[in-house]
């Protein structure tokens, strides 16, 4: 049976991966912060949890003994390093500690496998963050770095030890270039769940009004199921490389609201531009979606668009599911959650 370690388990990745690892066979050790130690909903809600194949560890990514000793004592296959500050928002408020966790702490894992067995194959979740400032589009492997967050920065210090590593002492250290991957698992503090939250308390008249910052960015939305296949693929390939994940098609914000909106049968008409824009509900004329300022970066990566070509050729990976699907499959779900929580709270007396 292989063994397979993953950090950041508790996190959307973490619990997708973990399924799918169990799905194939594996054993699997999960690592997570004492912060998160509480926050196990994801494999929860997976089912997983508790399978029997399934061992969680509490886990210090910036202690380097801490690393070897895990690593030693699990003799793991594969290293799947998912663990990061992976809130972009959050990263220009806490610049040391995401680049303590996301950075140093990946160059802690390979240092650790260097030591204790080089045999071990290590996956770095990369990210189209890296690109930041892009150069080119679409983006694929070859195309120019500029982050433009201190997570970008701390991402690619990651992506280019792990490189390398790979080049330096032989390790089979692969690098996922994911792209904005999505799913019900989200948390809500990014802003495609922040919508479909948002979007699914409106359709039950427990909110009115949606605030979001910048609707002109543009990113590529995959579904994250999807995604962690990719990156089981990368390190079973017969030799270790970096790959962009994608869907290769890019939507703005705006067009993802108004995805989103279309899953409850609500068409949003759009007015004015820039801090001034406002998105209104065609049919009854209320004021559904208008900006905070407060929600803009300080410094915005505007247009993200990955070429997966690479990874279809040589993984025959492939992104399936559509940006339509996956908003009403992260609506509904939503509606699903707050509809359970709206009636736990009656039954309980509480009030809404």
């Amino acid at each position: 049976m292989k063994k397979a370690l993953i950090t950041g388990i508790t996190g959307q990745d973490g619990a997708y991966l973990t399924k799918y690892l169990l799905s194939q066979g594996y054993r699997v050790y999960g690592t997570f912060r004492r912060t998160s130690s509480e926050n196990f909903w994801r494999l929860e809600e997976l089912d997983v949890k508790n399978h029997p194949d399934l061992t969680l560890i509490e886990f210090d990514l910036t202690d380097q003994s801490n690393c070897i000793r895990i690593v030693a004592e699990i003799q793991p296959d594969e290293i799947y390093n998912l663990a990061a500050q992976s809130f972009v928002a959050v990263s220009f408020s806490q610049p040391v500690t995401t680049a303590s966790v996301t950075g140093l702490g990946a160059l802690h894992l390979l240092e650790a496998i260097r030591i204790v067995n080089p045999k071990i194959k290590y996956y770095q979740a990369s990210t189209s963050e890296m690109f930041g400032k892009v150069h080119e589009s679409p983006q694929t492997e070859n195309t120019f770095f500029h982050p433009r967050s201190p997570y970008g920065v701390a991402k690619l210090f990651a992506h280019w030890s792990t490189v390398n590593y790979r080049e330096s002492y032989g390790l089979f250290g692969v690098s996922g270039i994911l792209f904005n991957h999505e799913s019900p698992l989200r948390g809500k503090e990014f802003v495609t769940r922040k919508i479909s939250d948002a979007v699914a308390r409106i359709s039950i008249n427990k909110l009115n009004v949606l605030e979001l910052g910048n609707l002109d960015a543009r990113r590529d939305w995959g579904f994250a199921q999807e995604y962690v296949v990719a990156m089981h693929l990368m390190m079973q390939h017969h030799t270790p490389e970096t790959f962009v994940v994608a869907t290769n098609r890019t939507e703005s914000v705006r067009n993802f609201v108004s995805l989103a909106f279309k899953a409850i049968g609500t068409e949003i008409e759009w007015k004015g531009s820039g801090v001034n824009e406002t998105g209104f509900d065609v049919k009854s004329g209320a004021l559904r979606v208008k900006i905070n300022p407060a929600f803009y970066r300080p410094a915005e990566v505007d247009h993200l668009t990955g070429d997966s070509s690479r990874a279809a050729q040589l993984l025959g990976w492939s992104a399936k599911t559509s940006l339509e699907e996956l908003c009403s499959m992260m609506v509904t779900e939503d509606i699903r959650r707050n509809e359970t929580a709206l009636r736990a709270g009656i039954k309980s007396g509480i009030s809404f």
